[in-house]
């Protein structure tokens, strides 16, 4: 039984035996004693003092005098209402030696019925490459996915591309006016990239043509209405829309660059999905229910012939679905997606990863299901993230200021290269071997930069910062796995097998301890992770555990400590903790070398 479990039982004996109420479960709050306090667990006294009768000290001290009684408690200090444990030795080697060969530890089981959760991200447009944004956004779902798994749930990763309306027209039509019937191979480019020129090349013409409108005495707002470009872009959606074949054909060959370009990305990001919806064909499953919705008068059609849901009545505004011209808006086609998804997987909660900014569309998305008399209505969740920076600042696609995901990859396995050759980190491998290695040192820097970041916050995304092999960096992790890894291959050639047999009487070290305290902390991390879908959780854990390895490492041999049963000890440490590692970093989408 973990030590949890049994403080709890015994909190409940002393007030049983105490001739008290029992206290609820939510009464009794255990936490990881503060790094500045003598301790390894805290129990919050203060919900409890209610039924005690006592102050916050003397509640403390009667339940820490208790609770020293087990065997598993070694002492205790009482601070300002807050009882903190000190977990006998044996307790930690004891859960050391039990643990440290399990291959699923930390991982939820898999329970019998379990429901399907959806987890969409990535949203792409097919107007332009990927992006240090996207990156985020990818790394995010990717990394919740698999944490959602961990917790048991039966994941599909999905994605929604947004492959229609009047940004791609805008490509389309550059490549038409300026793209000399050119394909990405004859320009040397991928698919991505070579449309997302195109759009760029649009947006500059079009703001020349504004500029000179502007100067020719009409107002910007006219002027952007009324600019020839926009006027033939928004010609070819309405013939889109209307299946013209040749704006069809046009449409299809453009995209299909793209999506190449953009399966490219995803394989170096170490990314993929289940299933991928497009909004060409989600956005006509929208205006069916749209007009269904008018039918049975839970929506309105106005004067122009635009159509709204009135949410007036849940403390919002009204929100246009269908334009006067019977077009569609990006909420048309999420109300398809969400109907198309729960008639595919009958989802108990579907995942929207996407930005802050949509914070109010996700609720109204939510509340016009509900409406429409769609009772999974309040399984959408919108797990919303902040923005992502560079050092110089925000991004604009329109004018081609972006960070390119592909150009950051590779500008982040080119610096590890030349860091680990520096430090002589690829010492004796096979040029194949050092390819592999500094990609994965390269790709691992970039995703743990990223996900140590709590995903509510706005971020400034340092290339230099996120590939040092010091501080709290993916490659200070990948490399005291490696480090780990050649210590157990030096005592295995020494013949030094550790055995899953505890040694009694064993007294272990501060630094011991903390290490094996933080092992044992990572089921609990990897649940709270999934209820918050909060990858930082994990990434900061698996950082300490490395750092404080690293010390327990410094002061303390290994292979060469004399007492056998403290030396066996020390190897299931450290096999334990290197799996831990493994599979900390696996939940971020990062591989960890054996060698570096």
């Amino acid at each position: 039984m973990r030590i949890e479990s049994i403080i709890s039982s015994a909190v409940k004996q002393f007030f049983v035996e105490s001739g008290l109420p029992e206290p609820d479960n939510s009464l009794i709050q255990l936490q990881k004693t503060r790094r500045e306090f003598k301790g390894d667990f805290t129990l919050v006294v203060f919900p409890l003092i209610r039924l005690m009768r006592k102050s916050p000290d003397q509640a403390g001290k009667e339940l820490g005098n208790y609770l020293k009684e087990l065997p598993e408690i070694n002492d205790f200090n009482v601070i300002k209402g807050f009882l903190n444990l000190i977990v006998e030795s044996a307790y930690w080697s004891g859960f050391i030696t039990e643990s440290a060969f399990d291959s699923s530890y930390g991982l939820a089981g898999k329970p019998a019925g379990k429901q399907t959760v959806l987890v969409e991200f990535s949203s792409p447009n097919t107007n332009k490459p990927l992006h240090l944004g996207h990156i985020r956004n990818n790394l995010l779902g990717y990394s919740i996915s698999m944490i959602l798994e961990a917790n048991g749930k039966d994941v599909k990763k999905v994605n929604l591309v947004n492959d229609r309306g009047i940004h791609i027209c805008k490509s389309m039509l550059a490549w038409q006016k300026w793209g000399k019937n050119k394909t990405p191979a004859d320009a040397g480019m991928k698919g991505d990239h070579f449309v997302g020129d195109m759009y760029v090349k649009f947006e500059k013409a079009y703001a020349r043509q504004i500029g000179e409108m502007v100067e020719g005495g009409m107002c910007e707002e006219e002027a952007r209405r009324e600019a020839p470009l926009i006027k033939e872009a928004r010609e070819m959606l309405r013939k889109w829309e209307a299946d013209d074949p040749e704006v069809t054909r046009l449409w299809k060959r453009m995209n299909s660059w793209v999506y190449e370009g953009f399966d490219v990305t995803y394989r170096r990001l170490g990314v993929s999905f289940d299933k991928i919806y497009y909004e060409s064909e989600t956005y006509h499953t929208g205006k069916a229910i749209i007009e269904d919705g008018l039918e049975k008068s839970l929506l309105k059609k106005k004067d122009d012939g635009s159509v709204w849901a009135d949410l007036t009545g849940r403390g919002l505004d009204e929100k246009l679905l269908l334009r006067s011209d019977g077009t569609s808006v990006y909420i048309t086609q999420d109300l398809g997606t969400a109907v198309m998804r729960q008639n595919d997987y009958k989802a108990e909660k579907m995942y929207y990863v996407v930005g802050n900014e949509q914070d109010y569309h996700f609720k109204v998305l939510s509340l016009i299901l509900d409406e429409l008399g769609y009772e999974w209505a309040d399984s959408v969740e919108h797990i919303s993230y902040g923005m992502v920076e560079l050092p110089s600042g925000k991004m604009k696609s329109r004018e081609g200021k972006v960070v390119d995901a592909d150009d950051l990859i590779d500008e982040m396995i080119e610096t590890a290269g030349k860091l680990s050759a520096e430090l002589g980190k690829l010492g004796g491998l096979t040029s194949e071997e050092k390819e592999s290695i500094v990609e994965t040192i390269g790709t691992g820097a970039l995703k743990y930069f990223i996900l140590k970041v709590d995903p509510k916050k706005n971020m400034i995304f340092n290339p230099e910062e996120s590939i040092d092999f010091n501080g709290n960096t993916g490659p200070f992790i990948q490399y005291t796995h490696a480090r780990i890894c050649s210590l157990l291959k030096k005592a295995e050639q020494q013949g030094i097998v550790p055995e899953s047999s505890e040694r009694p009487g064993l007294s272990l070290s501060d630094k011991e301890t903390r290490v094996a305290a933080l092992l044992h902390e990572f089921p609990r991390v990897i649940a709270e992770a999934g209820r918050n879908c909060s990858p930082a959780l994990i990434a900061n854990l698996v950082y300490d555990l490395a750092k404080e390895y690293n010390q327990f490492y410094h002061d303390h041999p290994v292979i060469r400590e004399e007492n056998a049963g403290l030396r066996n000890f020390r190897l299931l440490l450290s096999v334990m903790t290197c799996n831990v590692i493994k599979r900390g970093m696996k939940l971020l989408g990062i591989e960890v070398p054996e060698v570096m």
